[in-house]
């Protein structure tokens, strides 16, 4: 099959748009600034859904679903987190359609609600007002509630998964008695995350807090993972939030503490989106198509049969129908592509191109001399190997593979990740490479401000292990105490 993928080098950009769409992850559709995520990119959606749900329950987390609906006065309740919204906010002021009596169909003007409701762009809000019902004393806490959901963030410039006006995403919404309580979460589920990017998405990330401009609207404290894309350009891979008591001064949400002394309640909020996708291939993708990491992979191995004759198809059938129960007994994901509508070659090309790690082609000579062919798709190498104990080779191949391709991306991000102390070397650096640049900020709002605006380079994240570190700021030259990680982002 012929891919027509351009390059990376030739239009990273280009090549990531026409990848998602060639390789039948996701398309634009009829709603501007929405997609429709396909088949084959909703099942790596799934695995990734499957794998972080299990993670949220190992450490005590209940799902739960609240109202894609919240009533406009909500929002004006808690004024830093309307603020941090507004903008982007999608809202219902009618309820119904009418007939203009020429054949249009027109919003019923008599029809318009009391109070407008905003279509959720996050729920913190609907959920708080709700949690002021379940909530009286310290034995209701506490809450360790999680929701998978959509919501809407009405963006004028859209990439599919990267940014969308719709997306997918899991919100974690917790209520404690302490403070104390209320951080180790955050923290703990940074830790989550920063597990899942790692060990499933293959993918090397930093665990940070970001500043107070780029705090979540409301929070106290908000701290995120941070990974590095193959164009020098960072991407924040998930956030979890301190939000203190601002959300249950809002709705007035108290407890009973053990003392019998009433108090507000201390809450958390973390999430990760569908955004995960876009870090997924523009990490590891090449120029023939996806790359996946096995854990994640729908299918992790394709099986080629190349025959002539019926006879040679029948013969072949006998090892691949034996070979298929063994894998899959052994949890393994695979397809067997026997379709007689397109030529092998046609078959490996489109494979490579959805990014399936393992290929396994057999013919009429490999039976004849018990080998097969396999092809990795992290390396692209293909080597001819014996019939016997293929299955345990190849679910110990996924395992090398998962770890071959974190260890790629984490080969590229410590070569991308550049030490500055001028402004000059950090211009120079931010141009000619990219990627991550560590550098000393006098830690004002006002500076950060003016790096931004002159380079478009923000601060990703202050590293939670940095060390303390005496050096001057390189926009200002005030004095500073520890490096901050710079990066232009998607």
């Amino acid at each position: 099959m012929s891919k027509g993928i351009t390059s990376r080098e030739t239009d990273y950009s280009q090549w990531y748009n026409e990848l998602v769409v060639k390789a039948d992850l996701a398309e634009h559709s009829a709603v501007r600034g929405c997609m429709v995520i396909k088949p084959y990119g909703y099942a790596i959606w799934e695995k990734m859904q499957a794998s972080l749900d299990k993670m949220f329950k190992d450490t005590g987390h209940s799902n739960a679903y609240f109202p894609l609906f919240i009533p406009k006065s909500f929002f004006s309740k808690e004024a830093s987190h309307v603020e941090g919204f507004a903008t982007e906010c999608a809202v219902v002021t009618h309820y119904r359609l009418k007939n203009d009596g020429t054949g249009n169909i027109v919003v019923d003007e008599e029809a318009k609600l009391e109070e407008e409701l905003i279509v959720r762009p996050t729920s913190e809000t609907i959920i708080w007002n709700t949690y002021k019902g379940w909530i009286e004393s310290y034995r209701d806490l506490p809450i360790l509630v999680n929701q998978w959901a959509n919501v809407v963030r009405w963006e004028m410039r859209t990439r599919l998964f990267l940014r969308t006006a719709e997306f997918l995403w899991q919100e974690g919404h917790t209520a404690h008695a302490t403070k104390e309580e209320a951080i180790a979460e955050a923290e703990q589920m940074l830790g989550v995350y920063a597990d899942f990017a790692e060990n499933w998405l293959a993918l090397p990330v930093i665990r940070g807090r970001k500043t107070e401009n780029e705090r979540f609207a409301g929070a106290l404290d908000t701290l995120c993972i941070e990974a590095l894309m193959q164009d020098g350009k960072a991407l924040q891979a998930g956030t979890s939030h301190f939000l203190g008591q601002n959300f249950a001064k809002a709705f007035d949400v108290k407890f009973t503490a053990k003392d019998g002394k009433l108090d507000y309640v201390w809450a958390t909020s973390w999430g990760v989106s569908t955004r995960l996708m876009g870090a997924l291939i523009m990490a590891h993708s090449d120029d023939q198509g996806l790359v996946l990491p096995p854990k994640l992979a729908p299918i992790q191995v394709v099986i080629v049969p190349i025959f002539k004759t019926e006879e040679e198809r029948t013969a072949i059938v006998g090892l691949t129908d034996t070979l298929i129960v063994e894998l899959k007994s052994k949890g393994i994901s695979v397809k067997y592509d026997d379709r007689d509508t397109h030529r092998p070659g046609f078959k490996f090309a489109e494979w490579e191109l959805k990014g399936v790690p393992v290929r396994i082609a057999v013919g009429t000579r490999d039976l004849q001399n018990g080998t097969v062919e396999i092809a990795r798709r992290d390396t692209q190498t293909k080597e001819t190997v014996a019939q016997a104990g293929l299955a345990d080779r190849v679910e110990q191949l996924l395992m090398d593979i998962q770890q071959q391709i974190y260890n790629k991306a984490m080969t590229f991000r410590e070569a991308n990740t550049i030490a500055v102390d001028s402004y000059d070397e950090f211009k120079r650096v931010l141009e000619e490479q990219g990627g991550f640049i560590s550098a000393h900020w006098d830690g004002t709002a006002e500076t950060e401000k003016l790096i931004k605006e002159e380079t478009k380079a923000t601060i990703r994240c202050i590293p939670l292990d940095n060390p303390l570190e005496e050096g001057h700021c390189i926009r200002t030259g005030k004095p500073s105490r520890q490096r901050v990680l710079f990066a232009r982002a998607y």
